[in-house]
Formats: C-alpha cells, sequence, structure tokens
C-alpha cells in the first residue's frame, strides 16, 4: 500500500508540472525558459515520491517492474483525469471511457496472473 501511496503523490506533483503550467495564470505570459525550470522544481518532488515507491514497491518482492510500471500508468492516468476535470475544464468523453477500459484490462493482465519475476 506504501508503494501506491507514493505513486499517486508522485503523480499528482508530476501532473502539476506537466500541465499545470496550462492553466496556472501566473506562467502564461512568462518565457518558456522560467516554466521549463518551475515545472522542473515541481517534478523534483515526483521524483522524491517515485523512487522510493518503486524501490519500496520492488524490493519488498511485491511488485516487478512491468507490475510497477502498469501501475504507475493507471494511477497516471486517474490522476489527469481529475486534473483535466478540476484544472483544465476538460470532461471525458466515451472514447477516453473505453481507452480506461482498456487500461484496467491491462492491470488485470499484469496483476492478475502467477508469472512475476524469474526465480520466483
Amino acid at each position: 500500500m506504501k508503494t501506491v501511496i507514493l505513486l499517486i503523490g508522485s503523480n499528482i506533483f508530476m501532473t502539476c508540472a506537466w500541465y499545470g503550467h496550462l492553466k496556472f495564470k501566473w506562467l502564461q505570459d512568462k518565457p518558456l525558459f522560467l516554466v521549463i525550470v518551475v515545472c522542473w522544481l515541481i517534478a523534483f518532488f515526483e521524483y522524491c515520491l517515485q523512487v522510493p515507491a518503486n524501490r519500496i514497491g520492488f524490493t519488498s518482492g511485491q511488485f516487478d517492474g512491468y507490475q510497477l510500471k502498469v501501475i504507475q500508468e493507471v494511477i497516471t492516468l486517474c490522476v489527469f483525469v481529475v486534473f483535466a476535470c478540476l484544472v483544465l475544464n476538460e470532461k471525458p468523453t466515451w472514447n477516453y471511457a473505453v481507452s480506461f477500459l482498456f487500461m484496467l484490462l491491462a492491470v488485470y493482465f499484469a496483476m492478475g496472473f502467477k508469472g512475476g519475476r524469474a526465480g520466483h
């Protein structure tokens, strides 16, 4: 559970870094170089959560690398949907809902079958 919570936190920071400048009024009229630096500083906190999340999940034997990546991508999409609705004022459409369904199927296939790491 620690891994997932840390991944959620890291994705909140990363989503703000990647997409926040599109709506944050105080950044919209700034030079691109400054926007990049500000976004990079926000992304630093993403790394402060992402790296421990992956280390905890992997070294504990709870997840393999592929599973961590699939979990990461699904969390990224979930965080982005909330961000897009609340900050960008964009609503998901049916085709996005279908794409999320396929992502959930990816989680099922990545997590639902025995296989895991070699030697385990």
